[in-house]
């Protein structure tokens, strides 16, 4: 296998992905299966479209559904997969521009997800690291991250990374109003 690396959503890498889907995986950890059958969906309709609107600086891109049902709008932000000579998993970051803020309905500005067959390398850690410094290239001083907070292998991917806790929350109602952990990683520290 090659060493993990992030690529940007592309043609080549689409089998994968796909097949990750097939296979039960999903990129997002809170509408996990509608999120999928949504993305084959896309893909099958349109495959080109499909990748181009995982990459979106703008946020022009359709508004985000929430596991409620309701809609809000799309951040500025980009998808980058996990790729080791194989479809490895996702990694998102999100931001509102001149503002480390974010909504109540996003919960961090980076969220990954590494498929289970895929797990325990080392990769999830590695990806984050790498995204940290796309987020500091955008001017972010710092980002948030969230997890569950029984959620210990995702907690020891973000304190690896120089995650600092600053404390247990509730969701906004429209993502289930549960609890969950938030962590902060200053970027000037990032390296």
């Amino acid at each position: 296998m090659e060493a993990m690396t992030l690529v940007w959503p592309a043609r080549d890498y689409l089998p994968g992905y796909i097949a990750a889907l097939e296979r039960g995986w999903s990129p997002d950890n809170l509408r996990p299966e509608a999120a999928a059958r949504e993305d084959l969906a896309r893909i099958a309709e349109d495959a080109d479209a499909f990748l181009a609107s995982l990459v979106d600086r703008t946020g022009a891109g359709a508004p985000i559904a929430l596991p409620d049902g309701t809609t809000v709008p799309r951040l500025p932000g980009y998808q980058r997969w996990l790729w080791d000579g194989e479809f490895c998993g996702s990694i998102g970051f999100r931001w509102q521009p001149g503002t480390e803020a974010l909504p109540a309905t996003c919960l961090g500005h980076i969220g990954y997800s590494v498929v289970p067959w895929k797990r325990r390398r080392g990769y999830a850690t590695a990806a984050l690291r790498m995204m940290l410094l796309e987020a500091r290239a955008e001017g972010l001083r710092y980002v948030q991250i969230s997890t569950q907070r029984h959620n210990l292998p995702s907690r020891r991917v973000i304190e690896a990374n120089g995650g600092l806790l600053e404390g247990e929350f509730v969701t906004a109602a429209a993502l289930g109003g549960h609890v969950e952990v938030r962590y902060r990683v200053d970027l000037q520290l990032t390296e």
